[in-house]
């Protein structure tokens, strides 16, 4: 927000808005997926055109910290030239320079304010001052209330944290500070569940999207491949979720078949084998998800 109340010019016309946007109104959610490298965003971009569904770019701070802007700017050209909708995003972003470094690169059209490693006044506060400086360049944020716990690749792990569960008064919270996207905790966690497996609160997500669901678009975290299929994405979808990450199995996948081919097959063959399964995984999500056919 502006000192005067009202939201900077461009916000309403950024095209990862736009995207998950028509998907809360459709009942659909978009696969966010969380890519590493150029095999990846390849793959997301085939996929997406495959199965003519919209879908978004993750890249983690990792990515800018090793190639500087090289892997932003392929995937926002990959975006920009893509026949459908596709944006960039980037996810749990946990260090205010980054932040401002990523946000003055140009080529992300969200990115997530991730300060919940830190307690609710600090995180308020420092998530009020990124979010502003991103809204100020077009860029439109996501932020987590409470704190999903666990560990996964390319962002710090809060294993050792306590757990907060997001309340619909802290979601109002964050949605005051101008956000797009919420990333409540509802019971997920990053990585793997455990022996009992997810044990999700919808009565919460119930009751945070019943208070700020007419304002935020809800995004999932935690969507691990082992549980979050068809059932229970669509079971999420109903409570307002319109936007799910996408990480483990199409990292996983990747490592599978360079594990399996590599010294057996010319590079270029691992290479596009590999980019060819991580495509067949993101199509299958975006079945589950319902965005297939919504492009």
């Amino acid at each position: 927000m502006t000192a005067n109340g009202t939201r900077p010019k461009g916000l309403e016309t950024n095209k990862a808005k736009a995207i998950v946007d028509a998907a809360w109104k459709g009942k659909y959610a978009i696969a966010a997926v969380c890519c590493y490298n150029l095999e990846a965003i390849i793959a997301t971009v085939r996929a997406a055109e495959a199965k003519k569904s919209p879908a978004l770019i993750q890249l983690f701070p990792w990515s800018v910290e090793f190639a500087d802007g090289l892997l932003l700017h392929a995937a926002a050209e990959a975006a920009a030239k893509a026949t459908v909708p596709i944006a960039v995003h980037m996810d749990h972003a946990q260090n205010p320079d980054i932040i401002r470094r990523s946000a003055d690169l140009g080529g992300f059209d969200g990115i997530m304010v991730d300060m919940s490693h830190y307690e609710r006044d600090e995180n308020l506060r420092l998530s009020r001052e990124l979010v502003q400086y991103c809204n100020a360049r077009g860029i439109i944020t996501e932020c987590e209330p409470g704190r999903i716990n666990g560990s996964e690749d390319g962002i710090a792990d809060t294993i050792n944290l306590d757990e907060v569960l997001t309340t619909p008064e802290q979601a109002e919270e964050f949605v005051a500070l101008g956000i797009d996207w919420l990333a409540p905790a509802f019971g997920n966690v990053h990585g793997n569940y455990g022996p009992k497996g997810p044990e999700l609160r919808f009565d919460l997500l119930e009751a945070v999207a019943k208070q700020v669901g007419d304002r935020v678009r809800i995004v999932l975290h935690g969507a691990h491949e082992d549980y979050f299929q068809n059932e229970l994405l669509r079971k999420c979808i109903g409570y307002g979720v319109a936007k799910v990450n996408i990480n483990g199995p199409v990292q996983k996948t990747f490592i599978r078949v360079g594990a399996e081919l590599i010294g057996k097959e010319p590079l270029t063959t691992v290479i596009e084998k590999q980019t060819d399964a991580m495509q067949k995984i993101i199509e299958e999500n975006m079945d589950w998800l319902n965005s297939s056919g919504k492009a």
